[in-house]
């Protein structure tokens, strides 16, 4: 007899990013980029033709951002591969994300050394968020923030939500 699945409840607060995707124009670079620069564990790299892969920050082993050429996708046409390309390459198809940093300089300083092309310099915010931003190699935003206070406790909750859920299935 088959038993029925569990169900998972998230409510309120509960809430977390699971996975995000990026365009990028060369997954290779896009790979190196997010692993060297970065330092993000690469969570999947599919063997053969590669137009898609997942990386993510070791501190949080179960978000992935899959890393996404849509260029390279089989189904694509040549004609549509052609378009995807130049999209992607002019940034056109860009998107931003923002990671929460405990040291906004210290991050700046680590992510500008290994290469990384600069954004943003660190500034101060009305609101007291210290942050700086880079640009990935398919200039897709990448904003590190500095809250003006962690909130330890909810870092910790949402740790323990992380751990508890377990790896995504892909």
């Amino acid at each position: 007899m088959r038993r029925p699945a569990p169900q998972i409840r998230v409510t309120g607060t509960d809430v977390m990013l699971w996975s995000c995707t990026l365009a990028v124009h060369d997954l290779n670079e896009a790979l190196d980029f997010y692993r060297d620069v970065l330092g993000f564990d690469v969570r999947n790299e599919p063997e053969g033709a590669l137009w898609s892969a997942s990386v993510g920050p070791p501190s949080y082993p179960n978000v992935r951002i899959f890393l996404h050429s849509p260029g390279a996708d089989p189904n694509a046409s040549p004609a549509d591969r052609r378009t995807i390309e130049e999209l992607t390459v002019k940034g056109l198809l860009s998107h931003r994300l923002v990671f929460v940093t405990g040291d906004c300089d210290a991050t700046f300083e680590r992510i500008e050394a290994a290469g990384a092309e600069v954004m943003q310099e660190p500034i101060d915010r009305p609101d007291g968020t210290r942050d700086c931003a880079f640009f990935d190699p398919s200039r897709n935003t990448l904003r590190f923030t500095q809250p003006r206070q962690l909130n330890r406790a909810l870092a910790s909750r949402q740790a323990h939500i992380a751990t508890a859920l377990g790896p995504p299935i892909i």
